[in-house]
């Protein structure tokens, strides 16, 4: 099984030839060498190699993949989930993005697990890391954060004291 994470949605077609919209949350298909996206059909995850892609908006492009080349080709795929492959983000010199950290663990400096991150809520102006399908929100300060490690998909976070506590009861 191919390990990658949800970076957006294929949305209607873009005119007559097989173009469509692409709404996404990480931009990663750009930074990196990618030629390919994969995009969830009738639950799988199937790999599509891209033509072409222009950006309309910083959330939004128009997309062309190979062998969609009519408007009902690309209307079969309206409403697919796009993901992207995690080896090939862990290879982007910006580091992961907020879509990427979706499934990393968090942890003290000693190694104490706190919880994996299940959901990134950037809708406010501080994003906080949602824990274990919100038994825990974490803010995603720089000044908590310690390190990141790709390859272990893990997050070392120095949290004020207290601050794991205050969300139980």
């Amino acid at each position: 099984m191919i390990d990658a994470y949800k970076i957006g949605h294929i949305g209607k077609p873009h005119g007559v030839k097989g173009e469509m919209t692409f709404m996404f949350d990480d931009d990663v298909f750009d930074r990196t060498e990618a030629d390919y996206l994969l995009l969830r059909v009738d639950g799988l995850l199937v790999p599509f190699f891209i033509s072409d892609y222009r950006f309309r908006s910083d959330t939004t492009a128009l997309l062309t993949l190979d062998g969609i080349d009519s408007q009902e080709r690309a209307r079969e795929l309206t409403g697919c989930e796009v993901f992207f492959p995690r080896e090939l983000a862990d290879n982007d010199d910006c580091g992961p993005t907020t879509a990427a950290i979706i499934g990393y663990t968090l942890a003290d400096p000693e190694g104490t697990m706190i919880g994996s991150i299940t959901a990134v809520d950037n809708t406010t102006a501080n994003t906080l890391l949602i824990i274990d399908d919100g038994r825990m929100l974490i803010p995603a300060a720089d000044e908590y954060i310690k390190d990141i490690n790709t390859c272990d998909r893990r997050i070392i976070v120095q949290l004020p004291e207290g601050l794991i506590g205050l969300n139980e009861e």
